[in-house]
């Protein structure tokens, strides 16, 4: 394949960053090839012009196809999500896509790391280090941009903050909350990462991106709070450690636990930054994080209408900023005999008098206490028996998604302190398939979380069972009773 002039090839598209870096990147006008483990998951609106390509840095036979005719390539994979394996993972993932960029000749690598602060031992600062390292140890030229708080809708320990003030009016936190670093604003990131393979004179060498403060974990509180009209009480004790402190964000925030652990070693030092030389580099108006914060909002208002269900879209949070981005989970599932269609026919007629197909009566219970506050409760009913389509009212939810023989997607239209998604999926499974469900919960502060906690150890027993007599249904060729 012959090498298409500033072709930009963005390896790890699905990702926080990455999802943000495609858009502006063509917003610049330069072609992008987008890649993620499934390029399913990079079917989004805007996307239509971008080559969406499928790689695994694990897989190293997947990185020739995606590398061949670029010239730039944005490295944007981390494993955190993977758990206590990550840094080992992260490590072979550099190793296998260095090799491959090596023999496809690409031009240059951006890669995007943390802060690292001195005397760090956090396992995740350790390893975004060494993964640089490992880039760099190929042959083609490595810019290495290190950023700590990214602040923008979805960062990790920007929905941390966010997370911790709205759902606790007071806090006992560990001293770690006085350590000082500087954030920066996701538009002044993505505008560093975007014009910095323009400079030969980056070509090797590492870069600090920060804003204009150093602000302690403790002031980044104070004043979101004041930018949302709360005033969370702080009170730093010594006794909450690392371990303690990443329990205790488990259970007040939501975002993902891994992250959140991984995360927390990185907490405890001050972090400094020397982003002189890349802001003259790259000048630009840089956010503070006032501002910042106000600019994350803003873009949450103006993306409130998402062209497709992603966790952590307004429209999906009610359209409150004070509704958790990232969602609690609770799955269930079951494997049929049945092929995926009869499942598909069983599952698409749920709802009306055919009712959940099992603990119906957990179900009634849910609505009497909605028609109690004056919800929609008892409001049953659809608008055809056996066909669905986006839009479609099923008794209390909304069909937000619906991909025919995969998956639906329904949105929660119940009165709760916070707003949820169940979405149900269907894969083959040797001879049959299998059957998920799996619920989201955007909880809206404490309410929402202890709204949340008594019920998450009944989803799964009421998914469980509703997949399996899904399948049962289907395995036994029953269509749902038709509805009239």
């Amino acid at each position: 394949m012959s090498r298409q002039a500033g072709l930009n090839l963005v390896f790890g598209a699905s990702g926080y960053i990455g999802g943000h870096l495609v858009p502006r990147l063509l917003a610049a006008g330069k072609p992008v090839r987008a890649a993620a483990r499934d390029a399913a998951s990079l079917d989004r609106n805007g996307w239509e012009e971008v080559e969406r390509v499928s790689a695994d840095a694990l897989e190293p036979e997947t990185l020739d196809p995606v590398l061949a005719g670029v010239d730039t390539a944005y490295y944007l994979v981390h494993s955190m999500s993977a758990g206590k394996d990550f840094a080992r993972l992260d490590l072979e993932c550099a190793k296998n896509f260095a090799a491959a960029a090596e023999r496809a000749g690409i031009r240059r690598i951006v890669y995007l790391g943390g802060l690292i602060p001195s005397g760090a031992d956090s396992e995740h600062l350790v390893s975004r280090k060494e993964t640089g390292d490992r880039l760099r140890a190929g042959a083609v030229p490595v810019t290495e941009i290190r950023a700590g708080i990214i602040v923008g809708p979805g960062s990790a320990a920007f929905e941390v903050i966010r997370d911790l003030v709205n759902a606790l009016p007071a806090m006992v936190t560990p001293r770690w909350v006085r350590a000082r670093t500087p954030p920066v604003a996701l538009d002044n990131l993505l505008e560093y990462l975007v014009r910095i393979p323009e400079h030969e004179s980056a070509a090797g060498r590492i870069f600090d991106a920060a804003g204009p403060e150093v602000l302690s974990y403790e002031e980044l509180m104070r004043e979101f709070g004041e930018i949302v009209g709360r005033q969370p009480l702080i009170v730093p004790v010594p006794v909450l450690t690392p371990m303690l402190s990443s329990y205790w964000l488990g259970l007040v925030t939501t975002v993902p636990t891994p992250v959140a652990r991984a995360l927390i070693g990185g907490l405890a030092y001050d972090i400094e930054a020397d982003p002189e030389p890349l802001r003259r580099l790259v000048p630009q108006k840089l956010l503070s994080y006032r501002e910042a914060v106000t600019a994350a909002m803003e873009a949450e208002r103006l993306n409130a209408v998402a062209g497709r269900w992603t966790e952590g879209a307004l429209m999906y949070r009610n359209y409150r900023h004070d509704y958790a981005f990232y969602a609690k989970r609770a799955s269930g599932s079951a494997v049929t005999s049945a092929s995926p269609e009869s499942a598909w026919d069983v599952l698409t007629a749920i709802g009306g008098r055919n009712r959940y197909y099992a603990l119906d009566f957990l179900w009634t219970l849910r609505e009497l206490a909605d028609w109690f506050v004056g919800g929609s409760g008892f409001n049953r009913g659809r608008r055809n028996t056996r066909e669905l389509r986006i839009g479609d009212t099923v008794d209390s939810w909304q069909v937000i998604g619906l991909e025919p023989g995969r998956r639906l997607t329904l949105l929660f239209g119940m009165k709760a302190p916070g707003a949820g998604v169940l979405e149900f999926e269907i894969e083959p499974h040797e001879e049959g398939a299998r059957i998920t469900a799996t619920a989201y919960w955007h909880p809206r502060g404490a309410l929402g979380l202890l709204y949340w906690y008594p019920l998450a150890p009944f989803h799964r027993l009421i998914f469980d069972r509703m997949t399996d007599a899904i399948g049962r249904r289907a395995a036994a060729g029953e269509a749902a009773p038709a509805t009239t």
